[in-house]
């Protein structure tokens, strides 16, 4: 995967609440890694292959702050350097597996799959919505048997909200509104809008917000490359601005965040989350939103899964057609071939 994919990047791997005493295995970037907490509840990350006979050792024992490998008994400290062989008491030098830098912004768990050194001068994605008590969220994790990349493409153009997403989030106004699109390189950032005037409330946002009849509907997207990308979501009366002061009051606002993460060539781990600064406290809003999103992620979950086989039957016979609603996902994908030419360079 060095040609395909960005590896010089922080990747979320897992939410916290995988992450126990006990191993736990996920394949990122095509490396199988095994992740697991120390005494104090450090998360220690190691390639999943014992150097003995290649066992995974996801499937062996959590002994202190060690991993021993359940087929032979070899043992990897933190570091992925042996400490114990069977039989003998001279350990090979080469007996080591790659350790991962790892950091934990509750709720994800981000990992380094690329070149240790940049690492510590890369700073993790934030994303301060799931952490802030003046808002609350819901999420869920998807596996997409899907390339990274058009995870993106279908991220960057919202217009299928309009038909893949009817009755949920989709109402025709999204297809029929333009879009602006712009590239900030000195953020790192690609950015979408896209704001809607006097349209129809789709339910989504209807019934969770409690705002009815007809809406102005912000969409604003940052995607920073490659892995976290924030819609911007505000939902008004149709009307309503937001204050000289920047206050907002009236309107109703959501991050909705997904952290895009490959796991192979043609598969995707998808995090999502919606968070909300309204209505903090109910678990009717909650569980209903959970309810809305779990559909509406696997509505693209199986649009997706059918466009890669589309893809790989087709191969260099398969042509695109873009359009203006495509400029957002263009410059995605440029900004990515950049990444990925530095990195292979």
């Amino acid at each position: 995967m060095a040609d395909s994919v960005v590896k010089n990047a922080w990747y979320v791997a897992a939410w916290s609440s995988d992450v126990t005493r006990e191993p736990f295995a996920r394949t990122i970037c095509g490396e199988p890694l095994v992740f697991f907490r120390d005494l104090e509840g450090s998360i220690i990350t190691l390639a999943d292959r014992c150097v003995h006979r290649r066992y995974p050792l996801c499937l062996g024992k959590v002994k202190g702050d060690a991993i021993e490998c359940g087929y032979h008994g070899f043992t990897y400290d933190r570091t992925g350097t042996c400490i114990s062989v069977p039989g003998q008491d001279n350990i090979p030098r080469t007996a080591r597996v790659r350790a991962y830098p790892t950091v934990e912004q509750v709720p994800w768990i981000w990992v380094w799959i690329g070149d240790e050194d940049l690492a510590a001068s890369t700073p993790v994605p934030q994303h301060p919505w799931l952490s802030d008590p003046k808002w609350t969220w819901i999420g869920e994790m998807a596996r997409i048997d899907c390339r990274y990349g058009l995870l993106m493409d279908n991220l960057m153009d919202l217009s299928h909200e309009t038909y893949l997403h009817a009755g949920y989030i989709g109402t025709p106004e999204v297809a029929q509104t333009p879009i602006e699109s712009s590239v900030d390189p000195e953020a790192g950032l690609v950015r979408v809008n896209r704001h809607m005037e006097s349209v129809e409330c789709p339910p989504f946002y209807e019934k969770s917000t409690g705002i009815s009849g007809r809406i102005d509907r912000w969409q604003d997207i940052e995607y920073a490359p490659p892995c976290l990308y924030v819609l911007h979501s505000r939902i008004a009366p149709e009307g309503v601005l937001p204050e000289e002061d920047g206050s907002d009051h009236q309107a109703a606002h959501m991050k909705i965040l997904y952290a895009v993460t490959p796991e192979t060539e043609n598969s995707t781990w998808d995090f999502y989350a919606v968070a909300r600064d309204f209505a903090l406290d109910d678990e009717g809003v909650s569980q209903f939103l959970l309810d809305m999103q779990n559909v509406v992620v696997q509505q693209d979950v199986d649009a997706l899964n059918v466009l890669e086989k589309v893809i790989e039957g087709e191969g260099d016979k398969m042509r695109e057609l873009s359009i203006k609603i495509d400029s957002g996902g263009l410059a995605v994908r440029q900004m990515l071939r950049k990444l990925r030419e530095a990195q292979n360079s």
